[in-house]
């Protein structure tokens, strides 16, 4: 098992309960989205377990490359997130498994169990108004994030982050002007005029901004 959060004494609190549970080992810990991905090829974990507010790359897009590069590593999302709207960016992104971060060790134990056979869960917090929302409106919940590409959330994140255009471009091995054009592009797009704004729409939509 892989732990991805960028909280130490929290990763620390659960590694200390997962060591705990019969025929769970953690092999590795990230403290950010690109770690984990990092480590998930490293080490083949049956499960990830993933915060979705890291820096850097935010858990629902790591969540996303794990799955795609990684057959066979599955991904619970242990989250402080309740909204659906979240739930179902996490599941779009290939998670199995969505669970708030307020639950109880025994539900934590189902759910990782759970994921490591295959199986979906969703703590009963989410899959109730998860299920209300869809039987209510009859379509999935839509998520204004999803009108990006991986990698236009990738780049939102690192400015909401402070980077600048020549620190992105290190990053992604991208050209200063190609970050230039992205931003430019992502304004418009999101009707933002400044970066204040640009920020504020990063961390509405968990793609930006630590989580309590």
């Amino acid at each position: 098992m892989l732990l991805a959060d960028d909280h130490a004494l929290f990763r620390a609190g659960l590694r200390a309960l997962l060591d705990g549970l019969e025929g769970v080992k953690v092999v590795a810990e990230a403290t950010d989205g690109r770690e984990a991905v990092r480590l998930a090829g490293e080490h083949r974990p049956d499960v990830v377990v993933m915060d979705i507010s890291m820096p850097d790359l935010n858990g629902l897009e790591a969540a996303a490359q794990v799955v795609r590069e990684y057959s066979g590593v599955r991904v619970l999302v242990l989250s402080m997130h309740p909204d659906e709207a979240y739930v179902v960016r996490a599941l779009k992104a290939g998670a199995t498994g969505y669970l708030l971060k307020m639950a109880s060790a025994t539900e934590l134990e189902l759910a990782i169990r759970a994921v490591a056979r295959g199986d979906l869960y969703l703590g009963p917090r989410v899959a109730k108004p998860l299920i209300t929302e869809y039987l209510t409106r009859g379509t999935e919940v839509p998520s204004e994030a999803d009108r990006l590409t991986p990698r236009q959330r990738e780049i939102v994140q690192l400015i909401a982050e402070g980077r600048t255009s020549k620190e992105i471009a290190r990053r992604l091995n991208l050209s200063v002007k190609t970050v230039d054009r992205h931003r430019a592009e992502l304004m418009a797009r999101l009707e933002v005029h400044d970066i204040a704004s640009l920020v504020r729409w990063a961390i509405r939509f968990g793609l930006a901004g630590p989580e309590p």
